[in-house]
C-alpha cells in the first residue's frame, strides 16, 4: 500500500521526574476516543518505547496524539485501562515490531447504559456489531430499515478515528425492541419465512476496524 504512513497518527508521553526526563513518540495504526477520553490505541515501536507506553496507560498518563491531518489533541485512557501486546515478524528486519492495543474500561463494558461504540462502515456491519452488544432478537435483512430509524433519531454520533470510522450509538435494547416490534406491524420488516438457525455474515476484527479506502497521493 502507498504512502501508508500518510495515515498514521503519532502518540507522544512526556514524563519529568527531578532526575530525568522521557519522552517516547510512537506510531498510531488505529484509534476511537471521544474529546479527551480515548477507548482504544493501537500502536507499534521497538522493545523500550511499547513498554514504556504500556506502563503509561497503567498509571493512567495524558498523551498527546496527532492525528493524519496534523491536528493535536490531549487523550488518556483514564482508570483500569487494559494492554495486550503482541510482535509483529516483517521481512527483512532482523527484530520484531513490538504492537501494543490499548482499550479503555467504558469500551469494556461496550453496549451497556445504552451506549454502543462501533464501526459504522456499512448498515450491515453497524447492525451485526449493535445486535450482538445489545443481545437483540434480530435477522441481516433488518440492517437497513433499522439504522435508517437510528439514523433519522439523530443516535449516530461520530467519534474520533484512526484507522477506522467509529460512531458512538445511544440507544437501549428497550428502544430497539420497540422500533423492531412497530416495524413488524407495520410491515416495513418481516420474519424469516422458514423457522431455523439466523445465519449472520461473518466479520472479523480487521473488517471492523478498517477504514474506508481513499486514494494513494502520488
Amino acid at each position: 500500500m502507498q504512502n501508508a504512513h500518510l495515515r498514521l497518527g503519532l502518540l507522544e508521553y512526556h514524563r519529568i521526574t527531578e532526575k530525568t526526563s522521557t519522552r517516547v513518540r510512537v506510531r498510531v495504526s488505529s484509534y476511537i476516543g471521544e474529546d479527551e477520553q480515548a477507548h482504544l490505541i493501537g500502536v507499534f515501536g521497538n522493545d523500550s518505547d511499547i513498554g514504556a507506553i504500556t506502563a503509561a496507560v497503567h498509571e493512567k498518563a495524558n498523551f498527546t496524539l496527532t492525528f493524519p491531518d496534523g491536528a493535536v489533541k490531549e487523550i488518556t485512557l483514564g482508570e483500569h485501562a487494559s494492554c495486550y501486546r503482541s510482535s509483529v515478524i516483517l521481512p527483512g528486519r532482523k527484530h520484531p515490531v513490538r504492537h501494543l492495543v490499548a482499550i479503555s474500561e467504558q469500551l469494556h463494558a461496550n453496549g451497556s447504559a445504552g451506549r454502543t461504540i462501533l464501526s459504522r462502515n456499512s448498515p450491515n456491519e453497524a447492525w451485526a456489531w449493535l445486535s450482538t452488544f445489545l443481545g437483540l432478537p434480530a435477522v441481516p435483512e433488518w440492517a437497513k430499515h433499522i439504522c435508517g430509524i437510528l439514523e433519522s433519531e439523530g443516535r449516530f454520533q461520530p467519534l474520533g478515528g484512526i484507522g477506522c470510522e467509529p460512531v458512538l450509538v445511544t440507544a437501549t435494547a428497550d428502544e430497539m425492541i420497540a422500533w423492531i416490534s412497530s416495524a413488524l406491524k407495520s410491515c416495513e420488516i418481516a420474519f424469516p419465512e422458514e423457522n431455523g438457525p439466523i445465519k449472520w455474515p461473518k466479520h472479523t476484527l480487521f473488517e471492523a476496524m478498517r477504514q474506508i479506502p481513499e486514494k494513494d497521493e502520488q
